[in-house]
C-alpha cells in the first residue's frame, strides 16, 4: 500500500506538517541507514 521511500523522498517528507507522514519518513530513513551499516 505504501510506496518504498528512498532517502531523498523521505527527507522531503520530513518537512511535512502531517505527523504520520513524518514518522513514516523517519522510520524509512532509519531502516535504510540500518541496512547500509549491516551490509558493510
Amino acid at each position: 500500500m505504501t510506496e518504498k521511500l528512498d532517502i531523498a523522498s523521505a527527507a522531503r517528507k520530513l518537512k511535512s506538517p502531517n505527523i504520520k507522514t513524518r514518522k513514516r519518513a523517519l522510520k524509512a530513513i532509519h531502516d535504510l541507514a540500518r541496512q547500509k551499516t549491516v551490509s558493510k
